[in-house]
């Protein structure tokens, strides 16, 4: 039939585009690193609610351990976006690699330092760490990150302690509860999860609320984005601009339904234990964004924690304007009717 309509000059698709037939979403294919966490939940919602697809975008979800395979993914070419942490950004920038952050929704990170169940007796701050086995998500992502952020801070050589790969999930409780590690940098719902189980576990450091990201801070810090190579941004704006739409979108959802409604929406096998989830998400709702835009006093604060804790970072003249744009937030939030 296509060669029928290619003798008069026509294309198939100009017949559809004539005739009001929409063709063929864009594709894009979005890594996420441990996509249970309650800190990704604006991206898995927006999946679940089918904003992708309405907004014009058929994404294709790719689960990995931590942020930083997701990175990788990307970075080689696999995977299109990541919906990961901004500070990727910042580091990566010291490293001459351009990855841009095009909309944010979580205004804090929600990391949370816990001490397995198994060791609170030895470990009383975080100075007790040295030579101690801690968890992370996966080396090199951004619970990595954080936890040589606060030794350091805390005058504690990074070096002098071992960095365990454990998840965000399942795996990193069962680490904690087996005392396999000392302690952990871990996210909701793994924090209420542990914490339902043991009245007395112990948490030193503690991001999940705007009060502790101040204290531990000195201001706003931003966690997860959807961000990409700059070159794809450009060569994909109609993309980023309807994966962008989705999220602001989602983001209004959010904040205009209940725990309990969200929880509904959510994949089954994160949920199994509903009342720990919602009881986890109520923990975690003011983290979200209301309109997806980078503060740009946060990036300045990421920068300021990576010059702190990474000699590069300190050394490398970063320019953060180029490690986010608010261009296509402030046209979603234009279009919804929204500040």
């Amino acid at each position: 039939m296509s060669a029928m309509f290619r003798r008069f000059g026509v294309s198939l698709a100009a017949l559809l585009l004539s005739s009001g037939l929409a063709l063929a979403q864009s594709k894009v294919t979005l890594a996420i690193g441990g996509a249970s966490c309650l800190c990704y939940l604006p991206t898995m919602l927006a999946h679940q609610l089918g904003e992708f697809k309405k907004a014009g975008v058929d994404v294709d979800v790719v689960q990995f351990k931590g942020g930083s395979e997701s990175l990788k993914a990307v970075i080689g070419g696999s995977a299109d976006v990541v919906s990961g942490y901004f500070d990727h950004c910042v580091n990566l920038a010291a490293k001459g690699q351009h990855l841009q952050a095009f909309v944010v929704y979580d205004r804090f990170p929600g990391f949370a330092l816990v001490i397995s169940p198994k060791h609170t007796a030895e470990i009383k701050s975080i100075k007790d760490l040295a030579n101690k086995k801690v968890g992370v998500s996966a080396p090199g992502s951004s619970t990595d990150f954080f936890l040589k952020y606060m030794l350091s801070k805390n005058k504690v050589d990074p070096n002098s302690v071992g960095v365990i790969g454990v998840g965000l999930g399942a795996t990193a409780i069962a680490a904690m509860e087996q005392g396999t590690i000392d302690a952990a940098i871990m996210l909701d719902p793994a924090v209420t999860v542990l914490a339902g189980k043991y009245k007395d576990i112990k948490i030193l450091t503690d991001t999940r609320s705007e009060k502790d990201t101040l204290a531990v801070f000195g201001g706003q810090y931003p966690g997860g984005a959807l961000y990409t190579k700059a070159e794809w941004i450009a060569s994909h704006e109609k993309e980023a601009q309807a994966m962008t739409n989705a999220i602001v979108s989602t983001l209004k959802w959010i904040h205009s339904h209940s725990a309990e409604e969200i929880t509904a929406k959510m994949p089954a096998e994160f949920t199994k234990d509903k009342a720990l989830y919602i009881a986890a998400l109520k923990n975690t709702m003011a983290m979200y964004s209301d309109t997806g835009r980078m503060d740009p006093k946060g990036a300045e604060a990421v920068l300021a924690v990576f010059a702190q804790s990474s000699p590069a970072v300190a050394k490398a003249n970063i320019d953060l304007s180029k490690t986010y744009t608010n261009k296509y937030v402030d046209a979603a939030n234009k279009k919804m009717g929204m500040k």
